[in-house]
């Protein structure tokens, strides 16, 4: 059981302190989702099917990168604090890049993967799944 103290939990608490901005976009990025789009995100792993969605009708309508690279970089940070979840993982940042480590040592880059997913090379999903899967 997660105890509540001064509005964090202790997960939270005890966060590294990269984790702090992905966090925080992540969470930007669900009450985006649930203001403006009425789409509750969980942070499951079954969520992330919606998130490409999202990004995949944002890449349709043609919006210019510019106007949508914010909310594309809480849509990844999004995916690396469900991967952080899933795997008990943990951010690292270096330089103004965010990455998340999982257990295994692997290093992944779902800010980036949400970019690949705008362009039409991507998916948050199996992102996800590859990085939650014990290779």
């Amino acid at each position: 059981m997660t105890t509540v103290t001064s509005g964090l939990t202790t997960q939270q608490e005890n966060r590294p302190p990269a984790a702090a901005k992905p966090v925080r976009w992540a969470a930007d990025a669900v009450a985006t989702m649930r203001e403006g789009a009425r789409l509750r995100l969980d942070y499951s792993a079954q969520s992330l099917w919606r998130v490409d969605r999202v990004i995949d009708g944002i890449r349709r309508e043609g919006a210019p990168y510019a106007a949508v690279e914010t909310a594309l970089r809480g849509l990844g940070a999004y995916a690396g604090e469900v991967i952080a979840r899933e795997s008990g993982g943990e951010w690292w940042a270096t330089g103004g890049d965010h990455w998340v480590r999982t257990p295994d040592g692997r290093l992944w880059d779902p800010v980036d993967e949400a970019r690949r997913c705008f362009a039409g090379h991507g998916s948050l999903r199996l992102l996800c799944r590859d990085a939650t899967t014990n290779s």
